[in-house]
């Protein structure tokens, strides 16, 4: 087994949900630069922005959103935190796209999936 096999035989399934706003304190934009870290490493991530973490996902995104993307992280923002918010699909990220908690629901209930809520 090659190195790069071995590594996606170890590679984990991770679905982050993020609920804070970037004002939130120091540890709001820390918790997305950990899900860059973990996809970064070869595992794979999903991210769900819900309630005021919504918010990272407005106009062209965070320094936290661009390095998700970059990273190969699947970024979704939840529909009805940001329709309380008055966010169209057309104010937020290109790199987001938007999804019921019927995703987030369906995506932690995969096996070997490991859910984190901050």
């Amino acid at each position: 087994m090659d190195a790069q096999t071995a590594r996606a035989a170890d590679a984990a399934s991770y679905f982050l949900i993020e609920s804070k706003g970037n004002w939130a304190g120091p540890n709001a934009g820390t918790f997305l630069l950990d899900a860059a870290a973990l996809a970064e490493a070869g595992h794979r991530v999903r991210v769900f922005l819900v309630e005021d973490g919504v918010l990272s996902a407005v106009g062209t995104g965070t320094p936290e959103i661009e390095r998700l993307a970059a990273a190969g992280v699947e970024i979704l923002v939840d529909d009805f935190s940001a329709a309380q918010r008055a966010l169209g699909a057309t104010k937020l990220s290109p790199h987001v796209r938007l999804a019921g908690m019927d995703v987030a629901a369906a995506a932690l209930t995969q096996d070997g999936c490991r859910g984190v809520w901050h």
